[in-house]
């Protein structure tokens, strides 16, 4: 088994393919120290992420262990995740920022 995808934070809930990987093949990535895998259910565009679990419409979609933005329908695991079926949610950034607003430095 060859490694084609990537998890970045052991937190996500999606992998970034390194190649493309057409439907009915297997999706290899390392979780820790294990080698997991998931098979494709589209095909999935290099570069592409690849859902690890099952999707309601509305979900957070987990990347670098941060939410990229929630999906819009439904998207099943094994499918490729892409601007069609997810979209971006605005993230209120200052209130993130811990300690600088406000001189609490």
């Amino acid at each position: 088994m060859k490694i084609n995808a990537l998890m970045i934070d052991e937190t996500d809930n999606v992998v970034t393919c390194v190649e493309e990987v057409p439907a009915g093949s297997g999706v290899f990535y390392r979780k820790g120290d294990e080698v997991l895998s998931v098979t494709a259910i589209d095909d999935i565009p290099y570069c592409h992420k690849v859902a690890l679990k099952d999707f309601a419409a509305g979900e957070d979609v987990i990347k670098y262990g941060e939410s990229l933005g929630k999906t819009n329908v439904a998207v099943k695991k094994g499918g490729w995740l892409w601007d069609g079926n997810m979209r971006s949610v605005p993230r209120d950034y200052d209130s993130e920022f811990v300690g600088i607003a406000g001189g609490n430095e």
